[in-house]
């Protein structure tokens, strides 16, 4: 996908972004850049992951479990997460990276979390990797 930024595909491995010149993409966008060879993730599965969550364009992490060294567990596709995440994880399997692009309305819509530095409007990027499900 030409629109999405380019990051480094290799599982485990911290992630370093890359954005394309021009806008975010329209819409919820996954690209799996390293398929796992576990069990695939379902709807209402716990997954562990780590993830790296940046504003489009930016470099500086409003979030990253990779920094802390800490994977984070949650359910998905139960409403726990931002939509974005709930529909974008299920279907792939233990092993896999992702790299996801979320617009605000699968993200934080409108509000954002000026806290962490993210704007009403602003599309959300992740490198997600996959550790477990269960």
């Amino acid at each position: 996908m030409a629109d999405m930024p380019q990051v480094n595909a290799e599982f485990g491995s911290s992630p370093v972004i890359e954005f394309p010149e021009g806008a975010a993409p329209q819409g919820l966008k996954v690209v799996e850049l390293t398929e796992g060879d576990g069990p695939m993730v379902r709807k209402r599965d716990t997954v562990t992951v780590n993830y790296h969550g940046v504003v489009w364009g930016k470099n500086k992490p409003f979030d990253s479990s990779f920094d802390r060294h800490q994977p984070a567990s949650f359910g998905i596709g139960v409403g726990q997460v931002i939509r974005g995440w709930d529909q974008s994880v299920p279907g792939h399997n233990v092993g896999s990276r992702l790299v996801v692009s979320i617009p605000p309305e699968y993200g934080y819509g409108s509000r954002g979390v000026p806290q962490a530095g993210i704007g009403g409007g602003d599309t959300l990027v992740f490198v997600i990797d996959i550790i477990a499900t269960r």
